[in-house]
């Protein structure tokens, strides 16, 4: 199935000014999963993961979390208190207990949805696979991080060939390594076009990084912008 999280966390990062630098698909094996945390937690300012803490027996990455910090993992007494208000006093068994499960040392992620928390241990945030759950977990997590400029873009649309622009957006670039650009290309009826995005945190950059690259297009004698 389509993974709807990795676009929308993309997303929600970029409006508050975190870049994402890497998305990693693991596969429901402990070791796996420890060794992943392990690598990126060291690597990264955050690390967010979503899925694998439901209430069956194949959701593993609350444990797996405990495993990669060395630490004990029990029903925490608030995830007990907020499943059992969501689904009704006497109505909690096993398989619910069990998404009350949280590492020793964690802190709990309150989502609206459904009750059931996620965690967070370190720079380490762990939430749910499904959408709606995840996002609003996200929200409440992402009060907590250290936040930057929000990324700006601008997009360029040009009706030539995506060859044609590669040397003046080579050149672009080299003069203006703090904007990201890139060139995007389409075919549609029976046409070759491409638009060109330019991304960064000071729009004014943004803007003259623009300009050159339309007058070193001008140059080069390409028309189409």
């Amino acid at each position: 199935t389509k993974d709807k999280n990795i676009g929308y966390i993309a997303d929600f990062l970029t409006t508050i000014g975190i870049d994402l630098k890497e998305v990693r698909i693991v596969p429901d094996e402990e070791d796996e999963i420890v060794a992943a945390l392990n690598a990126l937690r060291a690597r990264y300012d955050y690390l967010l993961t979503t899925g694998g803490i439901g209430p069956t027996h194949d959701d593993i990455t609350a444990d797996s979390v405990a495993k990669a910090f060395g630490v004990g993992i029990s029903h925490h007494p608030e995830a007990v208190k907020l499943i059992e208000a969501r689904v009704g006093k006497g109505n909690l068994n096993e398989a619910r207990l069990r998404m009350a499960r949280i590492p020793h040392g964690a802190s709990l992620v309150i989502n609206d949805v459904s009750g059931a928390p996620g965690f967070r241990i370190e720079n380490v945030v762990v939430m749910a696979g499904v959408p709606a759950i995840m996002q609003s977990m996200l929200d409440a997590a992402a009060k907590d991080f250290r936040t930057g400029r929000k990324m700006l873009s601008v997009s360029i649309p040009l009706d030539v060939k995506e060859g044609d622009i590669a040397d003046p957006l080579r050149a672009a670039q080299a003069l203006y390594d703090d904007v990201l650009m890139g060139s995007y290309p389409k075919y549609a009826d029976g046409k070759f076009s491409v638009d060109v995005v330019m991304r960064g945190r000071d729009m004014a950059r943004i803007e003259e990084a623009r300009a050159s690259f339309l007058s070193a297009l001008e140059t080069a004698g390409t028309k189409g912008a």
